[in-house]
């Protein structure tokens, strides 16, 4: 059974957008490449052809990975956020055990995911450590810069 993928409405959107471009755009950009790579002559010295070629390989791998994703995809109600404990959907303020330093992060599916601007995957080391934690309870993560204490402060929608 294939494993679901979380994302929100938006994400969704995009990803459908982001494959239509792959299928209907760059699939003949590349085809192009490589029949004006092939009208240079011997394509055993043709570097051209070569990239053009995994230019082609990595178009196809990435639509792929976007069908499968499509296919395997759960959306999130928005409205049906439960905010007794993380799940996905949530803003949640955690507060570094060790530091007193907290920060907000919204918990979304792997698709949606930008740390940079507080979506985080709960697929990540921080989103999977703190899914099913209720407020006041700990979560201890192992993160790249080692374990981590992190208090559930607060779980909203």
């Amino acid at each position: 059974m294939e494993e679901k993928v979380f994302m929100t409405q938006e994400g969704l959107e995009k990803t459908k957008e982001r494959l239509e471009f792959l299928k209907s755009v760059k699939r003949h950009e590349v085809a192009e490449k490589i029949a004006e790579a092939r009208s240079y002559g011997d394509l055993s010295e043709n570097s051209e052809y070569d990239l053009a070629r995994e230019e082609q390989a990595s178009v196809e791998a990435e639509i792929f990975e976007l069908e499968t994703k499509l296919k395997s995809a759960e959306v999130i109600d928005t409205k049906k956020i439960n905010t007794s404990k993380v799940g996905i959907g949530c803003k949640v303020t955690i507060t570094n055990v060790k530091t007193s330093q907290t920060v907000e992060y919204k918990i979304v599916g792997d698709t949606d995911s930008d740390p940079l601007n507080g979506l985080i995957s709960n697929v990540s080391p921080i989103g999977a450590g703190l899914m099913g934690k209720k407020v006041g309870e700990i979560a201890i993560i192992k993160t790249p810069a080692g374990i981590v204490q992190f208090k559930i402060a607060k779980i909203k929608a």
